[in-house]
């Protein structure tokens, strides 16, 4: 049985969201603030945490620093952020903190639960068994799920993983970022590219010596993304 944090001040809607989790067969664990999410997380019960469901507005610490601080905790605990807004500024911000997913609230139970089911598969070992990648001193090892940069392990969450395993599949091919929503977020509906964008952003700051002149992760203007180096 998966089990769910949930992090959410408003008893209300916190209260409906755990009915409707539960319902669907998972644990939770709820947290009305981020400080008692990340004393949670660091406690016993932290660790059968699978995924966290943030909301942005929190008392106190708020959910972009929450993000934050659970990413630096845990680079494989998947993040599914909850914006009462759909604020442009606030979905940046969130996926640049380390969220691997978004909806915005209201939000029906088969769409949370939809987008909860993704990001669990995301986390699961990769299927890809192509050949394995050393370019230019990024090792990408596909059966053990590794990476390595000039011989120093490069943590990677799990949506990260799948982008840089997809892409780097087939070296030098263009992915659309509706390519790459249905590949690695399963999001056949309702895509949003900001997704695609930010956890690329995050991905090339971890492997590129200078992220504004990618070698490994380039851009294709008007098209998608590649593969390289070329």
């Amino acid at each position: 049985m998966p089990h769910v944090l949930l992090i959410e001040d408003d008893a209300s809607v916190r209260d409906g969201m755990e009915l409707v989790l539960r319902r669907h067969g998972y644990g939770v664990d709820t947290a009305a603030t981020g400080e008692q999410a990340l004393a949670l997380l660091a406690g016993e019960r932290g660790s059968r945490v699978e995924l966290a469901v943030l909301d942005l507005m929190l008392p106190g610490m708020d959910g972009f620093e929450v993000c934050r601080r659970i990413r630096a905790r845990s680079a494989t605990l998947p993040v599914i952020m909850l914006t009462a807004r759909g604020d442009d500024s606030d979905i940046v911000t969130g996926l640049e903190a380390g969220a691997d997913d978004y909806v915005v609230k209201p939000v029906t139970a088969p769409v949370l639960e939809a987008r909860i089911r993704a990001a669990l598969r995301r986390a699961e070992p990769s299927a890809r068994q192509r050949s394995d990648a050393d370019l230019a001193g990024l090792v990408i090892d596909r059966a053990g799920l590794t990476v390595t940069k000039n011989g120093t392990p490069v943590a990677l969450p799990p949506t990260e993983l799948r982008l840089l395993l997809e892409l780097s599949a087939a070296p030098g091919r263009v992915f659309s970022r509706e390519q790459l929503l249905e590949s690695v977020w399963d999001h056949t509906y309702l895509g949003d590219s900001r997704l695609v964008d930010a956890a690329v952003g995050r991905l090339r700051a971890k492997l590129e010596d200078v992220p504004a002149k990618p070698r490994y992760v380039q851009t294709v203007r008007g098209f998608g993304y590649r593969f390289g180096p070329l």
